[in-house]
């Protein structure tokens, strides 16, 4: 586990995408070249109360001079996004992370099949642009309410015309979307990459579920719902000095350990964004994050959500 590093960045451009989402430019004071934003990756944004929301890249992948960002404003989320919207203008300073991939392209696929669901389109403007640059195949499936959806004009830009097929509500004949059939007709060795609600990542996610793993790419930026889920107390033993804590049922290991003079990063503390990733060596994990892959899941464990049966050793 590392933590990222923050940086105090301008506001250079914001531009409005549609009625409900704005695209944030920023640049660095004095670095002209940033971190590579490579496809695939977001950044943290702190705001001033502490909190810290994650937002995929949408810019050209080639541009390292700029990170480049959508927000939908949610009137009725965690409020992050209306303070983003409200108060962010062109000059105003904003507390933006390195990038961090969880979401990476595959170095060799034979096709690259994209999925993307409303918002959840934003990391697909870089990787559409990078797999052209590449000349490599790909189709983006794009579903969304309205034909005026977010970041639609970036992509009929980066996408040719048998590239990009979308499913817009309010659109004459409009096509249904369904997982089952597209990923049924795809060739051995094609790549799937889905970000978007719940309910589309859900109906992929059971569309290749025999899929290997490898092959098989999902984005959050939302927590695992699952109201049956009951939360049980359990030990972590820390393997460096043999100490262990109990952690209650109403309270994570990422909180408790910190209590104890543990210094560990951490970013979303849902479970999304891969900032308090931890390895464990003993133990059966009940893994409630959306990050890691099922063979990371063998010796890997996100502190923030997931628990364990009884207990668990860290590699701390």
């Amino acid at each position: 586990m590392t933590a990222r590093l923050i940086m105090k960045m301008i506001v250079a451009e914001v531009s409005v995408d549609t009625d409900t989402v704005s695209v944030f430019s920023f640049r660095h004071p004095r670095r002209p070249h940033l971190a590579p934003p490579v496809p695939g990756a977001h950044v943290d944004v702190r705001l001033p109360d502490g909190r810290v929301r994650q937002y995929s890249l949408c810019g050209d992948p080639a541009d390292d001079t700029v990170y480049r960002i959508a927000v939908k404003r949610e009137d009725d989320g965690r409020g992050a996004s209306r303070w983003l919207h409200g108060n962010l203008k062109v000059g105003s300073t904003a507390l933006v992370s390195t990038p961090r991939n969880n979401f990476p392209l595959a170095g060799e696929a034979l096709r690259h099949v994209l999925i993307a669901g409303g918002i959840g389109v934003t990391p697909f403007v870089p990787m559409t642009l990078a797999l052209a640059a590449r000349g490599e195949a790909f189709t983006l499936h794009y579903c969304a309410r309205s034909a005026r959806a977010p970041l639609i004009a970036a992509l009929r830009a980066s996408c040719g015309r048998d590239q990009l097929k979308t499913y817009f509500g309010d659109e004459p004949k409009a096509s249904r979307f369904d997982a089952a059939v597209i990923c049924a007709g795809l060739q051995p060795g094609t790549h799937v990459y889905c970000c978007g609600p719940q309910r589309l990542t859900e109906a992929v996610r059971a569309a290749v579920a025999h899929w290997p793993d490898e092959q098989v790419h999902f984005e959050v930026f939302k927590p695992i719902l699952d109201e049956n889920f009951n939360p049980e107390p359990f030990d972590v033993k820390i393997a460096s000095t043999g100490e262990v804590v109990r952690v209650p049922a109403n309270r994570s290991a990422l909180e408790v350990l910190r209590e104890r003079g543990v210094p560990l990063p951490s970013s979303c503390e849902l479970g999304v964004c891969g900032g308090c990733e931890c390895g464990y060596r003993e133990g059966t994990v009940i893994h409630r994050d959306g990050v890691l892959r099922t063979a990371a899941r063998q010796d890997r464990m996100m502190l923030c959500v997931s628990r364990a049966r009884v207990g668990v050793t860290l590699d701390l």
